[in-house]
């Protein structure tokens, strides 16, 4: 579990948070919407450690991030994965060593173990016959799934996935979306995935905040977004003729 208590951030004269208190729940997984400029990737960046909040706190598991040690802190971070919204493959090496990367640079495996770990996280990702092509060889749905690969490789506690939709084909996304459930649900990991895709939200959220101007503006689940009369909430999620319809259907089937 990750639990967000009252966190500020600002840069300058620019506050990008503005007193965001939630909590993420292990085996779920929780969303983060919001429009560009809203703050979900500062607010991202809070979660792994990179950035810290000028106010409030952050505990994964109960531990205040803040709090801990630096040795502490990169032990923590070793318990985070993350797929970044371009993926972050390294063109010079093949899947494999893509996949291999964190093991060699955080773990004294041997190589036997290694490789082990490897063929065990590509088969759970549908990768079985890709070990030794390269990024430039493969589709971007592969790339994606190669980027879970490596970010599930260290066995995590959390995982975190930055529009991980992004630039693919709406079958394409759907598969990566339902991976991420059946990952996140499998090894019980506490999920945050920021994305702005809708399609997203109504497959896999199963906790989702809205962030709108630095502010949690609403949360709830993929059932109850349909039910908000939040305004700002049904302007964003509404913005498609789709959703406009689906809208109309649940108004209609409500009254």
């Amino acid at each position: 579990m990750i639990e967000v208590n009252d966190i500020y951030k600002s840069f300058g004269d620019a506050h990008v948070l503005k007193g965001i208190s939630t909590c993420f729940d292990k085996g779920k997984t929780n969303l983060v919407i919001g429009q560009s400029g809203s703050g979900k990737t500062v607010f991202l960046k809070c979660l792994l450690g990179l950035l810290s909040p000028d106010k409030g706190t952050i505990s994964h598991d109960g531990k205040i991030y803040s709090q801990l040690s630096g040795d502490e802190q990169r032990n923590l971070r070793q318990e985070m994965g993350m797929v970044f919204q371009g993926s972050a493959l390294f063109d010079s090496l093949t899947v494999e060593g893509n996949v291999m990367f964190p093991l060699e640079m955080f773990t004294k495996q041997s190589l036997s173990e290694m490789q082990d770990r490897v063929d065990f996280v590509l088969k759970r990702v549908n990768l079985v016959d890709a070990h030794k092509k390269y990024p430039s060889e493969i589709s971007g749905g592969m790339q994606k799934r190669v980027a879970i690969a490596r970010a599930i490789v260290m066995n995590p506690k959390y995982l975190f996935c930055d529009e991980p939709n992004s630039g693919l084909d709406p079958k394409t996304a759907i598969l990566i979306d339902n991976l991420i459930q059946e990952i996140t649900q499998e090894y019980d990991i506490t999920t945050v995935v920021n994305t702005h895709d809708m399609n997203s939200v109504m497959e896999i959220g199963e906790k989702i905040i809205f962030l709108k101007n630095g502010i949690k503006e609403w949360e709830g689940t993929k059932n109850e977004i349909f039910k908000t009369d939040n305004e700002a909430v049904t302007n964003f999620v509404y913005s498609s003729e789709l959703f406009k319809k689906v809208r109309q259907m649940y108004i209609e089937e409500r009254n």
